[in-house]
């Protein structure tokens, strides 16, 4: 009886197991999708599929660069508690799959997941289910980017926040250039900022943003002569707000960031353009778990 990678991909969907493990099981099962979830059982995978339904929104969000700063990878590791995501065991798989990312440049998640991970003989789906079995939470690989471009990464609060700053530069080797693009990265953690310059601001929002001003102007009583200046500067405003390169520097608030990068350029006897950021908070957009110990404790003692 013949499968298809759909099929592999329910199978997965339904026992929570690694990708490779389930084609497995449905070759061993000739394709019988019930015969496999047994396999699955029988080979004691049948704790980590009981898992996998759990809500995983803590975790890891984690940023790492190659030595020489060219390289770079972000990704973000889930877990069902925050105790769990400072166990050593979870951090050195993050970091693994980190490594693996860097190494092999797979395409998405579940490429990942197929891999060998780097420095061991097991693959990366292989080490995930046994670190659910050995730590005992759901652990999903939620998502990572990879860059190849001059980078600098911070990591914040030990794993609440992970950043990737990219640069068109010729300093990416130098330990002040470096202590420069953790500067834009702390802030960008920090004020969570959502564009890179004023040209990377969507036309539609900065219409709607636009609309928003002249209404609030109106609505004041100002002539329409009057208020279209307003809004230019209140354009203006939101530029500096919301455009990494227009903000102030929090470190120092006499200059933006771009007068920061052009005065560090100028001091290293180079030069610097900023071409973008990725920034991953660990849990964004997922349900949190919630605990309701009374109602656990009470199912223990029916």
């Amino acid at each position: 009886m013949a499968f298809t990678a759909q099929d592999v991909k329910t199978l997965r969907e339904k026992t929570g197991c690694g990708m490779m493990d389930c084609k497995k099981a449905l070759t061993q099962a000739n394709g019988d999708m019930d015969a496999a979830i047994d396999f699955l059982r029988e080979q004691g995978l049948a704790k980590q599929a009981k898992k996998a339904s759990r809500i995983a929104a803590e975790g890891v969000a984690y940023a790492c660069t190659n030595d020489t700063n060219t390289e770079g990878v972000v990704i973000e590791v889930n877990a069902e508690t925050d105790f769990v995501a400072k166990n050593d065991s979870f951090q050195a798989f993050v970091k693994t799959c980190a490594d693996t990312v860097m190494a092999q440049n797979p395409a998405d998640v579940d490429a990942l997941l197929a891999l060998k991970a780097e420095g061991s003989e097991m693959t990366i789906a292989e080490l995930l289910q046994e670190k659910v079995l050995t730590i005992g939470e759901n652990i999903k690989i939620r998502r990572f980017d990879k860059v190849s471009s001059p980078c600098v990464a911070y990591v914040h609060a030990g794993g609440k926040i992970g950043v990737l700053v990219t640069f068109e530069t010729d300093l990416a080797d130098k330990p002040e250039f470096v202590a420069y693009g953790k500067d834009l990265a702390m802030q960008i953690a920090a004020l969570n900022t959502p564009y890179l310059n004023k040209e990377s601001v969507p036309a539609d929002v900065l219409e709607h943003e636009k609309k928003i001003m002249t209404e609030l102007v109106m609505n004041e009583g100002k002539p329409a002569a009057i208020a279209e200046k307003i809004v230019m500067g209140k354009i203006g405003k939101y530029y500096k707000e919301n455009c990494l390169l227009d903000q102030e520097f929090v470190k120092d608030n006499k200059m933006n960031i771009q007068q920061y990068t052009d005065a560090t350029a100028k001091s290293l006897g180079g030069s610097i353009k900023v071409t973008g950021f990725i920034r991953y908070e660990k849990g964004e957009g997922l349900e949190k778990r919630q605990d309701d110990f009374a109602a656990e404790v009470a199912s223990m003692v029916k």
